[in-house]
């Protein structure tokens, strides 16, 4: 393992026996975090080649278990976000692709960084339950059209480790790492077809549009040799999507979604991402896809099918039908506007640290998550704002804690004369 380590220090390009030496003896714990650790930063650092990362993914695939879907009828899709602030959107766009008659069987993470995990989202919800048996899983796809869970313990668990430990060694934003880590994942699940939601921006771990790219196109590729349908909608993580942060919070905003009750951007990035799901299972036309989406949302079989989730996993709809029941954070805090002009920049990361900060997410490996805390924002990028207008609203059963969120927070916040251009929400779409 020294030697492997020193190889890619230098950078150079590692063998399919080392990769393969590496993924085991980390699997099977002969190789302990530290030198683990040590070759994240190593290929953080330089990076690796197309083969490596082939190499990489499917050593990782292989490291388990891997789903055998073939007991679901028709194709089964799959949804995976590249990680983002206040992205709510698998609990969005499950209910509504099994609305339409998709077979979704939806593996997900925890959070990462500062970024949110549909797992921890979904635990936020009393009583449900994100590991089932696999016929329990199977089940649930066959009869509802979607089941949600965390990813197995036999799945990928290589990627279950090593993705932990990227989490605490400032390793995440890395490009071989992110695209082994996910399509290893989606391959050991076994779904036919993958709609990736590569984020860029300030809140994505792929800064810029052109890093989103290079990113996207290698996991396409990873997924089309595997023989799966694939497509990525690269979208913009400069603002955090829609108006909540934090997970019982992100519930809430996804179910205003689902019942109709609120439009803009994280409306658009789901029906986006529903209507590529629902094409790539039926071959339709995607305009054809997103009229069908919006169609689901509107007669409310969307948000019943949400239930029908729920209800299975052992979850409590009553949440749902009235959020006002979630369990709510002890205490909260207005953050106001210092002057009146136009929101011209709400950086997604900073927004992200400081949910973190209240207790929405883990600082370190194994942290608890207080999934009542986090942020609600008033107001976003180009909406006018006058003084002391309530810009939002910190939780957090922490008091302690809020201090220095605010602080991260306002140094996220600038307000400026004029009124911002728009953003571009959906920047392209691979296939």
């Amino acid at each position: 393992m020294f030697d492997i380590i020193a190889k890619k220090r230098d950078g150079g390009a590692l063998s399919v026996e080392e990769i393969s030496f590496f993924v085991k003896g980390y699997t099977n714990g002969e190789i302990p975090d530290y030198q683990a650790a040590a070759l994240l930063m190593a290929i953080y650092l330089n990076g690796m080649n197309d083969e490596e990362i082939s190499v990489l993914t499917k050593e990782m695939a292989q490291s388990g278990d891997t789903a055998d879907m073939s007991g679901i009828d028709g194709l089964t899709v799959d949804k995976h976000s590249t990680g983002g602030v206040g992205d709510k959107t698998t609990l969005i766009v499950v209910p509504i692709v099994a609305a339409l008659g998709g077979k979704v069987a939806k593996m997900s993470g925890r959070g990462l960084g500062h970024t949110g995990g549909t797992v921890d989202k979904l635990e936020s919800i009393p009583g449900f339950r994100t590991e089932l048996s696999p016929e329990e899983f199977f089940e649930n796809v066959n009869t509802i059209g979607a089941s949600m869970i965390g990813q197995s313990g036999n799945l990928a668990p290589a990627d279950k480790k090593l993705y932990a430990l990227r989490d605490v060694t400032a390793t995440v934003s890395c490009i071989p790492l992110i695209a082994s880590s996910i399509m290893s994942k989606k391959l050991a699940s076994g779904s036919d077809c993958i709609v990736l939601d590569v984020k860029a921006g300030s809140g994505a771990f792929m800064k810029t549009v052109e890093d989103a790219e290079r990113l996207a196109v290698r996991m396409v590729n990873i997924g089309k040799a595997a023989g799966r349908k694939v497509s990525a909608v690269i979208t913009n993580m400069d603002i955090p999507l829609g108006y909540a942060v934090g997970n019982s919070l992100e519930v809430c905003e996804a179910v205003k979604i689902l019942k109709g009750e609120q439009k803009g951007d994280l409306y658009e990035v789901s029906v986006e991402l529903a209507a590529n799901m629902l094409m790539l299972t039926t071959d339709k036309p995607l305009e054809e896809c997103r009229s069908e989406v919006k169609e689901v949302i509107g007669n409310g079989k969307a948000f019943e099918k949400l239930k029908e989730i729920v209800t299975a996993q052992g979850g409590d709809t009553s949440v749902l039908d009235d959020t006002e029941l979630f369990g709510k954070a002890k205490y909260f805090f207005e953050i106001k506007a210092w002057r009146s002009g136009y929101i011209s920049k709400l950086d997604s990361e900073k927004i992200g640290i400081s949910s973190v900060i209240l207790g929405a997410g883990r600082e370190k490996k194994g942290d608890p998550i207080d999934h009542s805390a986090g942020i609600v924002l008033r107001k976003k990028p180009g909406d006018s704002v006058n003084e002391d207008d309530v810009l939002a609203v910190l939780f957090t059963c922490d008091e302690s804690r809020i201090f220095e969120a605010e602080k991260v927070f306002r140094s996220a916040v600038e307000i400026s004369e004029e009124k911002p251009g728009e953003e571009t929400l959906i920047y392209k779409v691979i296939v």
